[in-house]
């Protein structure tokens, strides 16, 4: 698919977005009354469901306790319907085992693990289908369920996947633009002090290019976040009715 099927003459995208328009993001909290915490969230044609266990004594070897604090356990799947091309996906390939510890590392940087020492936290992630940016729907997901799980974080960490066609920065990539030889990159914010929890590149990218990209990512992140918040609280408003506080 060449860069010029990607974006019209008028500036608009194959979806009908605009550059820097985002898809859609409709999310529910508390989906799952046996988990701790728990969140459904689809990006445009991207849904994920992510759940939370935890803070909780650690399992499996003691060697890997942290003493002054918590360990995260990350846990990234897609289900065999997830994709047009129906195989089956063993637990541990290394895509997932790769989206996993990106997982990992972007949640270590956001959540305040100092406050449960020689404990675990654990957040299962699960692509349901995917039309691209399944890493920036996942962290999306698993922000509102830590949130859900009542687990203090530094700040929302929201994350969105930006690609550049035709000298323009495009925000939000779905599956079409992201098989499209777009050179792209995904990045996880938290978007209040502007600190950079991951960022990953998997194509060449002229340096150039660079610092137009990222700033349109954060853009695209600060945008996530809003819409995140609003999820939060009218989150919050439905239970203290269902409460009665």
């Amino acid at each position: 698919m060449a860069g010029l099927e990607l974006l019209s003459d008028q500036g608009y995208r194959i979806d009908g977005r605009k550059a820097t328009e985002l898809r859609k993001v409709q999310a529910r909290m508390g989906v799952f009354a046996q988990a701790d915490g728990s969140a459904y969230l689809e990006q445009g044609n991207t849904k994920a469901l992510a759940v939370v266990y935890g803070p909780h004594e650690m399992r499996g070897s003691r060697s890997r306790t942290l003493h002054d604090r918590a360990v995260i356990n990350c846990q990234y799947s897609m289900a065999t319907f997830s994709t047009a091309e129906r195989k089956r996906r063993p637990h541990g390939d290394r895509k997932s085992t790769e989206m996993s510890l990106h997982l990992k590392q972007t949640f270590e940087a956001a959540v305040m693990t100092q406050l449960y020492p020689r404990s675990q936290i654990d957040i299962y992630v699960k692509i349901l289908q995917s039309d691209g940016g399944n890493y920036s729907v996942c962290v999306n997901a698993a922000t509102l369920a830590v949130i859900d799980a009542g687990i203090p974080m530094r700040d929302y960490v929201c994350a969105c996947t930006v690609g550049f066609v035709d000298e323009t920065p495009l925000a939000d990539l779905c599956y079409a633009e992201e098989g499209g030889g777009v050179s792209s990159l995904a990045l996880a914010l938290l978007p209040r002090g502007g600190q950079i929890a991951l960022l990953q590149m998997d194509a060449r990218l002229h340096q150039d290019h660079l610092e137009t990209l990222m700033e349109a990512a954060m853009t695209a992140c600060k945008g996530v976040s809003k819409v995140l918040d609003e999820v939060v609280r009218q989150h919050l408003q439905e239970v203290s009715v269902l409460t009665g506080e």
